[in-house]
């Protein structure tokens, strides 16, 4: 059972839910940058929900399926073709030995997902089989793939037909409003440009990839200069630069860092700040750290019921 990369997208590469455990050795976690979407398509199709995907951006790959494979489709919408065939993300699907999946149009979002049943037969490197770009390990021999590429997975047996309901999935936007807890030197700033921060929109540039994104708005400034000790840093880390602008730091971000860290991305919206793209447009929010736990857990509650109703399904049948 194997997939066979025949056009590789503009960026395309394997990655699970991170790699954990060795920051303190300066190792960047890694993994996909909309962990809802990768855990719901693989809940989906009875995986665990830290089997590796595949990430794509647009244009995205183009993959034939060597033999009867088991799949499902979330995160952004690219319009998929599954043989000449509109699809749908969000559901599980079989395609057929010698089916070609296609990607015709950026609907929205920035990145989208697939998960096959059973996952990919790779082997993992620190626990992950996360690609690691800037060190050339994990995933698929450490890089984004290319044409040709053909890899296993370790099964491709159907399973139930599932919908996924949209009440479950995250609201992806353009312009959203990201909500934040304070960072470690969220006090530091003015007042001035704690009232730019929590009501100003923050454009999204060009210069923006995986590892951070870098925004444009109005000057931020601290009450006065001080040099930061370099700490600890995490997905979701808003950095203040030298220039007065920001960078929100991203799934390859770096393990510490010397700017400023004025707040912090709650788990649950990342998601939503995964699928934005240049241009977009930001607004935060501030919420207590009690509030952002709340928040998790409501979502992993949700996660937990859809996994219950997809084995109570697969049982039935």
């Amino acid at each position: 059972m194997s997939l066979l990369i025949r056009k590789p997208g503009i960026l395309t590469t394997i990655q699970d839910l991170g790699r954990s455990g060795s920051r303190r050795f300066g190792i960047n976690p890694n993994g996909v940058m909309d962990a809802v979407a990768a855990r719901t398509i693989n809940i989906a199709l009875g995986n665990d929900e830290n089997e590796a995907v595949l990430e794509m951006h647009f244009p995205a790959a183009e993959i034939e399926f060597t033999h009867d494979t088991f799949f499902a489709i979330g995160g952004a919408e690219f319009a998929a073709e599954l043989d000449g065939r509109a699809i749908s993300n969000w559901q599980t699907l079989t395609g057929q030995k010698g089916g070609i999946l296609k990607f015709r149009e950026k609907i929205n979002g920035n990145r989208t997902y697939l998960a096959v049943k059973g996952g990919f037969d790779l082997d993992p490197w620190l626990d992950s089989k996360s690609t690691n770009l800037a060190a050339g390990v994990g995933g698929f021999s450490g890089r984004a793939l290319l044409a040709g590429d053909k890899f296993l997975c370790s099964s491709s047996q159907g399973g139930s037909s599932i919908w996924i309901a949209r009440s479950l999935l995250p609201r992806y936007s353009r312009f959203p409003t990201l909500r934040i807890v304070p960072g470690g030197e969220f006090e530091l700033l003015s007042a001035i440009s704690e009232r730019s921060l929590l009501n100003e929109m923050f454009a999204v540039t060009r210069d923006s990839n995986r590892m951070g994104y870098r925004l444009a708005g109005n000057a931020i400034h601290l009450l006065h200069n001080k040099e930061v000790v370099s700490s600890a840093t995490a997905f979701g880390t808003i950095q203040l630069l030298p220039d007065g602008q920001m960078v929100i730091l991203m799934a390859d971000h770096q393990t510490s860092g010397g700017y400023p860290r004025i707040g912090n991305v709650i788990s649950a919206d990342l998601p939503v700040a995964a699928q934005l793209g240049p241009n977009d447009r930001i607004g935060f929010k501030l919420v207590d750290i009690g509030e952002a736990e709340e928040i998790r857990m409501k979502r992993e509650h949700e996660l937990t019921l859809l996994k219950v109703a997809c084995r109570l399904r697969e049982h039935q049948n």
